[in-house]
């Protein structure tokens, strides 16, 4: 998002409105990407896609047929139906090569659009994390911090797959209750506070004079009208995104 691109008005933290909307842009990113001139962007916040291996014709054949594949199909939770899962721990060697090389592209193509100072959050999940880490430091990106988006779901701590009842004191993995967002930013030019009167980037904007931007949210799983609003198959909420595209947004 550029400055001109963001819209101020948040519910959970009021500013003026700036003087143009947003734009949207049905593309491919890594095209668009390649498009932009140099020092253009000021922010990056991205849920960029994992699948892949999940996504292609042939694991979506497999999860339609709800058998077999990368997919798990989670047992019915109180008589409510669960959504399929992703399982990461089956990734082989191949497919790990194949995260490292699409995020390199990524954070390669990204780097030279951002302004100095510039942030980006990248969500990711803790199995797939260090892949998408260590192409962004690769690329000349500084790790900055790591979000912990605080949400307790069904995902994780499942007894072993065919073997629940021999097992039946057994998890396989933990029940997860967190969610990492990587925080990068691109290096400023000299000090900080040159760069903010330059850029009007390099810091995180403060939730108020009093509170700093933090590394620890709070935050409720998405609800079933929000992803009413589009077919995205990690829909993360509302409440959660203004927190942290806020908080990269430029002076």
């Amino acid at each position: 998002m550029t400055a001109t691109h963001a819209r101020g008005n948040l519910r959970l933290f009021p500013e003026p409105q700036l003087d143009r909307p947003y734009e949207l842009h049905h593309v491919d990113a890594f095209e668009w990407l390649r498009s932009r001139p140099p020092n253009t962007i000021h922010g990056a916040v991205t849920d960029p896609p994992y699948g892949l291996l999940e996504y292609t014709e042939e694991q979506k054949e497999k999860l339609r047929a709800r058998r077999g594949g990368v997919w798990r199909i989670p047992p019915s939770f109180d008589g409510c139906d669960r959504r399929p899962l992703p399982r990461f721990t089956v990734l082989k060697e191949k497919h790990k090569a194949a995260l490292e090389a699409f995020f390199s592209r990524f954070a390669t193509l990204l780097m030279p659009v951002l302004v100095p100072g510039a942030h980006v959050f990248v969500a990711t999940n803790p199995l797939v994390s260090p892949y998408v880490y260590g192409s962004f430091l690769r690329s000349g990106f500084e790790k900055r911090a790591e979000i912990i988006r605080m949400v307790q779901t069904l995902r994780g701590g499942d007894r072993p797959k065919n073997a629940h009842r021999e097992f039946e004191d057994v998890s396989v993995m933990p029940r997860s209750c967190w969610e990492p967002w990587g925080l990068f930013r691109k290096p400023c030019e000299g000090r900080v506070q040159d760069n903010l009167r330059k850029w009007k980037t390099g810091g995180l904007r403060r939730v108020s004079k009093e509170i700093p931007f933090r590394d620890l949210i709070p935050s409720a799983p998405t609800r079933r009208r929000e992803f009413a609003l589009a077919p995205h198959p990690s829909f993360k909420p509302q409440h959660f995104l203004r927190q942290i595209v806020r908080a990269a947004l430029p002076l």
